[in-house]
C-alpha cells in the first residue's frame, strides 16, 4: 500500500460511500485533488463474484475496487445533485462557471469571444430563479387547483418537499432548449428546490410533446424562444389535454417596450391562459420574494429523461431520482482526469442524460464551462472549441469520426508527398508507442510540440486532454488514430438513460481500445445467454450475451408505465438492457457488440452488426458523412443509404469518373448528385469505398448504394438527440430506394469471403 493509500479518507469496503470526510482534517476540494481520479491499478478491472453463476446466465461481475459491495455515493455529503453542488461551492465561489457568446436579438449579432459569470453569480441566480419561479406559479391568474392535480401541488410545494419520492412527485418543471446557461441554471435550481423536471428536444416532434407535457401534467416551461410560438400553438389545439400547462419563462429577453413581435407573443400566451415572462424577469421576482431554497432527499425523482429511443415508440419517461444522480457522479469523479486546468465542453443535447451527468461533474468540481453558439450546429463547433479551448469534452462516434476523416485529409491523405510522408511517420510512431503498455501516452517532445501542435489548434484542441465518447460503439482503429494524430486521451463509456447515463469507461491510454472498461462499484453487471446466437457464458474470449445491470445507478421504473416497467426489470432487479455484450475472461472488461435487436441475418446466414460496419465506412471514407446498413434474411449482400461531402465528391468525378476539373468546379451540388448517381459513377463510388475498408469480411460490404448530400436528418425523424439510427424508421423511410437497389442487384463486385 502506497502512503497516498494509507492516507486516503476511504470509507471502510462495505460502506455505500467511497470517503469518510471524517477521518481527514483536509478540505474537501484538496481530498478530492489528492485522490482522485482512482488510480488504474485499484479500478481498472471487474471480477466475477465467486458462487453467482446460474443456468443461462453468466457470473455477476463488480469493480475490483470493492467486490463484493456497491458503492453509492462520493461521500455521505453527496447524496443529491444539490448537495453535491453546494457542499463543493465554497471552493469555487468566484471562478468562472458558464460561459457563452453572448448573441444580441434586436441586431442579431455574435459576440467573437466567450463571457462567463461565476459561481457566486450562477448560484445567485438559481436561488433567484426558484424563488420568482414558485411565487409566480403560486399567484398565476390561471392556477385551477380544484381541477388540476399539479396546480395543487404548486400551492403544497413548501409543505410537501420533504415527503416527496418516487411514487409522490412535485409538479413537473419542463426544460425545452439548445445548451445554454439558463438550461443548467434551471436544471440545477429545479435540483435545489425539490422540484422533478422533464426536458423536451427538436426531434421529438408536436405529438412526442404533447404526450410528454400532457401525460407529466406540467404546468410551466423554460424555454427557449424559438420554441414559445409552438408551445403555445400546441395548448391551442388541445386546450384540455395541456389544461395544466399555465405559465412559459423565456431564456431569451422579452423587450416588451419596442418589440411588438414580443408584446403579441405575451397577448397571444395570455389568451390561451398562459403567462409569459423572460428569465431575467422572474429572477428579479426572486430578488422581491425571496425563498430558502427546499433541498431533495435522495429518494426525490431528480428528472424524467424521456426517450424514444431507436424503435421509434411511444417515448418513455426513465424515472431517476437524486440517488441515482449521486451514483452517476461518483462514478465520474472516479474517472476524472487531474487537470490543472478545467475547461468543459457542452455539445451533447442537455435534453439527454448523458450531457446532463457531465454537467454536474463540472459544476461539482469547479470546471468552467462552455456552450455551443446561438443556433450553433456540428459546422460551427470548431470556431466555438478555438475560442473557449476546452480540456474535456464528451461526443459521439459520429461527430469524431468526422474528425478523423478530416485529419486523415490533412495529414496521410495530404497532397504535398512530403506532409503525408512525414505525419504518416509520425502519427503511425505514436500509435505504436501507444500499443506498448496501459497508461502509455506515446510523448515525444519534438513532435509534439512542432507537428500535432498545429493539428491540434486546428480542431481547437490546444488545451484538449481527453474526450470522451459514448452513445454508440466507435472503432479501436479511430481511437488509435485521434489519440496519436492530437495527442489526447480517449476513454469509451457505455450507459443508458436508465442507468444515468454512464457506469462504465475505459481508460485514456489503454494499450487495446474497444472496451468499455470494467463496470463501477456503483453497477454490478452479468450477461444473459442467447444461445440461438452462439452467446454463452462459456465462451473462451469471455462470457456473452444479453447485458444485464443492477444497482444504485440504475432506475427503478418507467413514468406511468407498469407494461415496460416489468419487461426491462426482472424481479431480482436486473435491469434488461436489450444490448448484446462481452466481458473479457482476463479483466472483466466490457465489449458492446450490438443491438439485440438491430442484428439481422443475411440469406445464407451470415450475422451482421450495422453499426460496426457504418463506423468501418465513415472512419476510412472522408468522403462520407452519413451511411445507413441495411439487410435482410432474403437477400445476400448489403445495400446502404449514404450521405456524401460535396467536396469530396466533386474531386472523386474527377479522378475517378473521367470529368473534367473546370467543368465539376462549376456544376451546382444538384448537378453533382445526378452526375453521381449514374450507374457507371455509383459502381466506382462502392468500389473505391469498399477498397478502404480492408477489416471487413466481403459479406460485410456494401453492394449498392442510394445517395443523398444528407438523407438521415432529425426533420426526418431518422435520428435520436444524440445521433444514434433509428433503424425501423429508416427502413419505412427509405422503402422504395431499398427496394429498387435490391432489383437492381449488387452492382460493386464482391470480395472473396
Amino acid at each position: 500500500m502506497t502512503t497516498n493509500e494509507q492516507q486516503a479518507p476511504l470509507a471502510p469496503k462495505d460502506s455505500p460511500y467511497l470517503f469518510d470526510l471524517s477521518k481527514t482534517n483536509l478540505p474537501i476540494d484538496e481530498v478530492f485533488d489528492r485522490y482522485l481520479p482512482v488510480p488504474r491499478e485499484q479500478c481498472g478491472n471487474s471480477v466475477p463474484i465467486s458462487d453467482t453463476k446460474e443456468e443461462g446466465y453468466s457470473s455477476i461481475f463488480q469493480n475490483s475496487f470493492s467486490p463484493g459491495n456497491v458503492k453509492e455515493a462520493l461521500a455521505k455529503e453527496f447524496l443529491t445533485v444539490h448537495s453535491s453542488i453546494s457542499t463543493m461551492l465554497k471552493f469555487h465561489l468566484d471562478k468562472q462557471c458558464l460561459g457563452v457568446r453572448k448573441y444580441d436579438h434586436d441586431y442579431h449579432t455574435l459576440a467573437d469571444e466567450y463571457s462567463y459569470i461565476t459561481y457566486r453569480e450562477m448560484n445567485e441566480q438559481k436561488i433567484n430563479l426558484g424563488s420568482g419561479l414558485l411565487y409566480l406559479l403560486q399567484h398565476n391568474p390561471f392556477k385551477d387547483s380544484s381541477k388540476y392535480r399539479s396546480h395543487e401541488k404548486i400551492d403544497r410545494h413548501h409543505l410537501d418537499f420533504d415527503k416527496y419520492d418516487e411514487k409522490d412527485l412535485s409538479f413537473i418543471l419542463t426544460i425545452f432548449g439548445p445548451n445554454r446557461p439558463e438550461w443548467v441554471i434551471s436544471d440545477v435550481m429545479c435540483a435545489s428546490f425539490s422540484i422533478t423536471n422533464t426536458a423536451l428536444y427538436d426531434t421529438l416532434g408536436p405529438d412526442s410533446s404533447l404526450f410528454i407535457l400532457s401525460e407529466t401534467e406540467s404546468p410551466v416551461v423554460v424555454a427557449s424562444k424559438n420554441h414559445i410560438h409552438s408551445l403555445i400553438d400546441l395548448k391551442a389545439k388541445h386546450p384540455e389535454q395541456l389544461g395544466n400547462l399555465i405559465s412559459i419563462v423565456s431564456m431569451d429577453p422579452l423587450n416588451l417596450k419596442t418589440n411588438a413581435a414580443d408584446q403579441t407573443l405575451v397577448n397571444l400566451a395570455r389568451k390561451y391562459n398562459i403567462t409569459l415572462f423572460d428569465f431575467e424577469q422572474v429572477v428579479h421576482v426572486g430578488k422581491m420574494f425571496p425563498s430558502l431554497e427546499l433541498p431533495p432527499r435522495p429518494e426525490n425523482v431528480f428528472t424524467i429523461s424521456y426517450t424514444s429511443g431507436t424503435s421509434g415508440s411511444k417515448p418513455k419517461g426513465v424515472v431517476l431520482t437524486h440517488k441515482n444522480a449521486a451514483s452517476g457522479i461518483l462514478l465520474l469523479s472516479m474517472k476524472n482526469p487531474k487537470n490543472k486546468v478545467k475547461r468543459g465542453f457542452s455539445f451533447l443535447p442537455l435534453a439527454h442524460i448523458f450531457e446532463r451527468e457531465f454537467v454536474c461533474l463540472y459544476l461539482i468540481h469547479g470546471y468552467t464551462v462552455g456552450y455551443p453558439r446561438h443556433g450553433g450546429t456540428p459546422l460551427t463547433l470548431i470556431d466555438d472549441l478555438k475560442r473557449f479551448k476546452p480540456t474535456q469534452m464528451a461526443n459521439v462516434p459520429r461527430i469524431l469520426t468526422k474528425f478523423e476523416s478530416a485529419l486523415k485529409s490533412a495529414t496521410f491523405k495530404a497532397k504535398s508527398p512530403i506532409v503525408s510522408k512525414l505525419y504518416t511517420h509520425i502519427i503511425n510512431s505514436k500509435i505504436e508507442w501507444q500499443s506498448e503498455y496501459d497508461g502509455a501516452t506515446g510523448t515525444h517532445a519534438f513532435y509534439d510540440k512542432v507537428f500535432i501542435s498545429k493539428l491540434r489548434k486546428g480542431l481547437g484542441f490546444d488545451n484538449m486532454e481527453t474526450l470522451i465518447t459514448g452513445s454508440a460503439p466507435i472503432s479501436p482503429s479511430t481511437i488509435k488514430f485521434l489519440r496519436a494524430a492530437l495527442n489526447i486521451g480517449i476513454m469509451q463509456g457505455y450507459g443508458l438513460t436508465e442507468s444515468f447515463a454512464g457506469f462504465c469507461a475505459s481508460n485514456p491510454f489503454d494499450k487495446d481500445p474497444g472496451s468499455c472498461g470494467p463496470t463501477y462499484p456503483t453497477t454490478e453487471i452479468r450477461v444473459k445467454e442467447i444461445p440461438e446466437m452462439g452467446y454463452t457464458a462459456n465462451d473462451p474470449q469471455g462470457a456473452r450475451g444479453e447485458l444485464l445491470l443492477r444497482g444504485p445507478q440504475i432506475f427503478r421504473g418507467y413514468f406511468n408505465n407498469e407494461e415496460e416497467t416489468s419487461k426491462a426489470l426482472d424481479s431480482d432487479g436486473w435491469f434488461h438492457t436489450g444490448d448484446i455484450a462481452l466481458i473479457s475472461k482476463d479483466h472483466g472488461r466490457l465489449y458492446i457488440i450490438d443491438r439485440v435487436k438491430s442484428f439481422f441475418k443475411l440469406a445464407q446466414g451470415e450475422y451482421i452488426t450495422p453499426e460496426k460496419v457504418e463506423n468501418q465506412y465513415l472512419s476510412n471514407n472522408p468522403i462520407l458523412t452519413q451511411c445507413y446498413v441495411y439487410g435482410n434474411s432474403l437477400h445476400h449482400y448489403l445495400v446502404a443509404v449514404i450521405g456524401v461531402d460535396v467536396h469530396g465528391i466533386k474531386k472523386f468525378l474527377v479522378s475517378h469518373c473521367g470529368l473534367k476539373h473546370e467543368a465539376v468546379s462549376k456544376l451546382s451540388g444538384e448537378l453533382v448528385l445526378e452526375n453521381l448517381i449514374k450507374k457507371e459513377n455509383r459502381v466506382k463510388l462502392i468500389q473505391y469505398l469498399n477498397k478502404h475498408v480492408p477489416h471487413l469480411q466481403g459479406f460485410e460490404r456494401i453492394q449498392n448504394v442510394y445517395i443523398e448530400f444528407e438523407p438521415l436528418t432529425a426533420d426526418r425523424q431518422l435520428l435520436t438527440p444524440t445521433t444514434k439510427i433509428k433503424r425501423p424508421f429508416c427502413a419505412k423511410f427509405f422503402k422504395s430506394q431499398l427496394e429498387n437497389m435490391y432489383e437492381e442487384g449488387p452492382i460493386g463486385h464482391r470480395s472473396r469471403i
